[in-house]
């Protein structure tokens, strides 16, 4: 049983990633499709799709490649089921100049770190990627 069901799908993605895989296929929770979803709209990941019905549902998720190395290089996961973070809009800065990406859970849903910063909302901190 997995205790931390988004860090699990980070290093999923990272392992995938090194091996040059081009797609992989996890467990399909709203949680995680979300978290998916957002990745695919920072253009982090090339597709995600939903697989199966009732018992066994699957998310298909698709890699990005440039160059022949993998986009996603490396993540960070901020708050575990330990430890939870939480930022302000304040505490909300750039990952690595600019060339990584803060993701945030917030009241209005899974969003980057720019994208809350925008719409002036803080959150549980989830995890940094580039």
């Amino acid at each position: 049983m997995v205790t931390d069901p988004i860090g699990d799908m980070l290093a999923q993605i990272r392992n995938a990633g090194a091996a040059k895989k081009a797609s992989l296929s996890l467990p399909f929770s709203k949680l995680r499709f979300a978290v998916a979803t957002a990745l695919l709209k920072e253009g982090y990941i090339a597709s995600v799709t939903k697989k199966g019905k009732k018992v066994v549902k699957l998310m298909e998720i698709g890699l990005i490649f440039v160059d022949g190395k993998p986009r996603v290089s490396g993540t960070t996961r901020l708050s575990k089921p330990s430890r939870r973070m939480y930022y302000g809009v304040d505490d909300i800065k750039a990952v690595r100049h600019g060339y990584g990406l803060l993701m945030l859970s917030t009241p209005d849903g899974i969003m980057s770190g720019s994208e809350a910063r925008k719409k002036k909302v803080g959150g549980e901190a989830l995890f940094k990627i580039w």
